[in-house]
């Protein structure tokens, strides 16, 4: 099998096992009426001062209207909160509920534990041409979502 079967053949099969295996990591008994893309959502909004949903929907590629369906839900689930902005009454701000704050260090501690996973046998060599490569694919996702590509 040539090199770039190979690596074609890994992409997939990760991408697919990422997938699987954060869904079976991430919703828990406890966060047992969310979804996959409810946990990124949450991730968008992150901790602090939240985020408004132009920001939100830019940050996971959606449409602000595509994404109210989903922050309804949230809302309605005691994940998120929207707020009215005190300097502008007309921005709404997303912010995470304590709930919302759980999940959303959940779903980190998932994701560091992959990366730890990834990078605990690899040198200082090695770990340096993952990131320029991750790097490169990296741009190639976002040039081929401009349609450069």
């Amino acid at each position: 099998m040539s090199a770039f079967e190979q690596i074609n053949n890994i992409w997939v099969s990760l991408f697919n096992e990422v997938m699987e295996l954060e869904e079976r990591a991430i919703i828990t008994e406890e966060f047992n009426d969310i979804t996959n893309n409810d946990m990124h959502i949450i991730e968008a909004v992150g901790v602090g001062n939240g985020n408004n949903m132009s920001t939100i929907a830019q940050k996971i590629s959606v449409t602000p209207g595509s994404l109210s369906i989903a922050m309804n839900s949230l809302v309605h689930k005691h994940y998120v909160e929207r707020k009215r902005s005190e300097t502008d009454r007309r921005v709404v701000n997303i912010t995470l509920t304590e709930k919302g704050r759980r999940a959303f260090n959940h779903h980190k501690e998932f994701h560091d534990k992959m990366t730890r996973a990834a990078l605990q046998s690899l040198s200082e060599e090695e770990i340096r041409a993952l990131v320029k490569s991750l790097g490169k694919l990296t741009d190639f996702f976002h040039s081929y979502g401009d349609g450069a590509v």
